[in-house]
């Protein structure tokens, strides 16, 4: 169902969906969300086992763009000026001049994050929430469309640094792959080389198209009754006894933002209470801190989706 002026929208992000899905199989809610968080200028953090495609997504989405792409492989001696950049005395010239950084590119895959240092790790900050970054006391802006996919490894924590939660809640979405199914998994291992089926795709569309529908998913819809919805769920996470850290405003602006980019990536102008209970878990689940008594740690991926669960349970649902 599509509201007025939205086909030509819909007629792109779904071009988009589907150059991804040729490489991504089974695995649409995933990919949804992930062009969902690119319309809404988020970021994404993918937290799953090794080898179910979390790399591959992230190219795939960046060769369907005729966007620039950098991979940075995070590793322990990382250091902030090998992924922002540094600046250099130009003896000619005789003053110094700034060189970029990897991270001056439309689309920066992440990968491994959490096995850097929390100081390398913390100069993200500034660029997933500003889109820009600040060296020598001078600010360079960022490329736009500006997205950055994150990946970490939830079951190997030998020589990792979990991630803050000033961090963790600079990012939109945290998803999770999961295994493919017997027969999407056939259909993988009889596609040939994931890494050259990338390398061959074509662009579907340029970055100035995504600056655009980027402005359209700031006049998507959304009631009033589903904005109490929505703010009634946030809310109850804040005085819930089973969670110790609950949402922020920043995170209830994260949900804002990403219904109403999923609700044009369903070709709607308009949300629904459905977007508000499908997107809940992925846009809150991962800045939630929960009680000692809950989880020693205050960390659970299952639990944190469980609570928010019954916590949307509890709250009236707008008609």
């Amino acid at each position: 169902m599509s509201g007025p002026g939205t086909g030509a929208t819909d007629d792109s992000v779904r071009k988009l969906e589907e150059s991804i899905e040729r490489i991504i199989v089974g695995k649409r809610e995933v990919v949804r969300l992930t062009i969902a968080a690119l319309l809404s200028k988020g970021h994404v953090l993918i937290e799953d086992v090794p080898g179910v495609g979390k790399t591959t997504l992230a190219h795939a989405l960046a060769r369907s763009l005729d966007c620039t792409f950098q991979r940075i492989q995070f590793t322990n001696d990382l250091l902030p000026s090998d992924i922002v950049g540094v600046s250099v005395f130009d003896t000619k010239r005789g003053e110094f001049s700034f060189k970029p950084g990897p991270l001056f590119a439309n689309v920066v895959l992440a990968d491994e994050i959490n096995r850097t240092t929390p100081k390398t790790q913390s100069c993200l900050l500034e660029a997933m929430n500003e889109a820009q970054v600040s060296v020598d006391g001078r600010t360079y802006p960022l490329p736009k469309p500006f997205l950055i996919i994150a990946t970490q490894n939830p079951v190997e924590y030998h020589g990792t640094f979990p991630l803050p939660e000033s961090q963790m809640d600079r990012f939109m979405v945290r998803l999770r792959m999961g295994y493919p199914s017997t027969e999407d998994e056939r259909r993988i291992l009889t596609s040939g080389n994931p890494a050259q089926n990338v390398s061959q795709m074509d662009h579907v569309l340029l970055g100035s198209d995504i600056l655009q529908i980027q402005t359209r998913v700031e006049a998507v819809r959304m009631d009033g009754s589903i904005v109490d919805y929505m703010l009634q769920v946030v809310e109850r996470t804040r005085s819930s006894p089973l969670i110790e850290l609950g949402i922020s405003p920043r995170g209830a602006l994260a949900l804002y933002r990403l219904c109403q980019a999923f609700a044009l990536v369903e070709g709607r102008d308009f949300v629904v209470p459905d977007d508000v209970k499908r997107l809940a878990v992925p846009a809150l689940a991962h800045r939630l801190i929960l009680s000692a008594k809950v989880n020693p740690t205050g960390r659970g991926t299952a639990q944190t989706a469980e609570i928010l669960a019954e916590i949307l349970d509890s709250v009236h649902v707008p008609v």
